[in-house]
Formats: structure tokens, sequence, C-alpha cells
């Protein structure tokens, strides 16, 4: 029984990490797509933190604009809210709006 329920929680922690993983990667290349740093716009959201691993690793994942596909503002919100970044959300539309005015 504690072997079954060890493997589940590996299996719950990796699907976490994984997903987690996927999370920052979409934040960070929405930011290369409009020209924003996404360690800047990061430590703007939480400026107390240190960066975490995974957007640094995740970091190495991303491709220029122009190979990148579209990622629409909207996606990249209900990701961010799922995952209760809330403060990274709401830098993220302002970043958004600024750069819908220029």
């Amino acid at each position: 029984m504690k072997e079954n329920r060890k493997e589940l929680e590996q299996k719950v922690t990796e699907i976490y990490r994984r997903d987690t993983n996927a999370m920052v990667l979409v934040f960070a290349q929405w930011c290369i797509n409009h020209g924003l740093e996404p360690i800047s716009v990061y430590e703007e959201a939480y400026p107390e933190q240190a960066i975490p691993a995974e957007l640094q690793s995740m970091l190495a994942l991303t491709v220029p604009k122009e190979e990148a596909g579209d990622i629409a503002l909207e996606t990249l919100m209900n990701v961010l809210l799922a995952f209760d970044n809330e403060r990274l959300a709401a830098v993220v539309q302002q970043k958004a709006e600024a750069i819908k005015k220029s």
C-alpha cells in the first residue's frame, strides 16, 4: 500500500512539474514574441523573489519570435491564472496594453 501511494505521489509531482514548465515556457515565449525580457517581466511582478530555476531553464527552449507561433494573450492569462500567478498576469496585462498603444 505504501509503495502505491509513493508511486502516485511521484506521478502527481512529475505531472505538476511538467505542467509548470509548460506554463513557464508559454510565458517566456509570449514575452519574446512581444520584444520583452521574460526575467525582467517576472522581476517586476515578484521583485522580492529569486528567479525560478524553471524560468531560467525554459528560456533555453524559446525560439526567436520569427520562428514562434502566436500565443494569444487570453491563452497566456488563462495559463498564468490556472497556476495562481495573479501578480504576473497583472504585469503581463499592463505590458500587453502598453504594446497595443504603441
